[in-house]
């Protein structure tokens, strides 16, 4: 029993219609964590308190697991706890995931910047003005 609810949660897609939990304990601190996570995929939430949780999911995940590979535990607690796992997972797949997007727009900013500071450079060399950026041209 143990194994195989093991090797489901670290089964490849295994978060394939999973659902994130409306609200997990972390530690001892309860999070409303559908709602956390919906918040950060809109970019409503800070990055250090993104980080902060994923921490703490990393954390309770760990602890699950190790609660079923080596606890006194019915095979019904088991299994709600491999299904916590895979909730734990699909919310630490969309809250690592929001991070990416930031990084992409903030890579995109700088090529943005990169760009303007190169057309003002040449328009210092030429002295002619025609490299200014003007709206609606990039």
């Amino acid at each position: 029993m143990r194994d195989g609810l093991l090797e489901r949660v670290e089964r490849e897609g295994a978060t394939v219609g999973a659902s994130i939990p409306e609200t997990l304990t972390i530690g001892s601190e309860t999070v409303a964590l559908r709602s956390f996570v919906h918040e950060t995929s809109n970019g409503e939430r800070d990055p250090d308190a993104v980080q902060e949780v994923v921490v703490g999911l990393r954390e309770e995940r760990r602890r699950r697991r190790e609660e079923i590979k080596t606890g006194d535990i019915t095979r019904e607690r088991a299994e709600q706890l491999a299904d916590s796992i895979l909730g734990i997972d699909r919310a630490l797949t969309v809250l690592e995931s929001s991070g990416e997007t930031d990084l992409e727009a903030e890579a995109e900013r700088k090529r943005l910047a990169d760009r303007k500071r190169w057309l003002s450079f040449l328009d210092s060399v030429t002295g002619d003005g025609s490299n200014t950026i003007r709206e609606g041209r990039q």
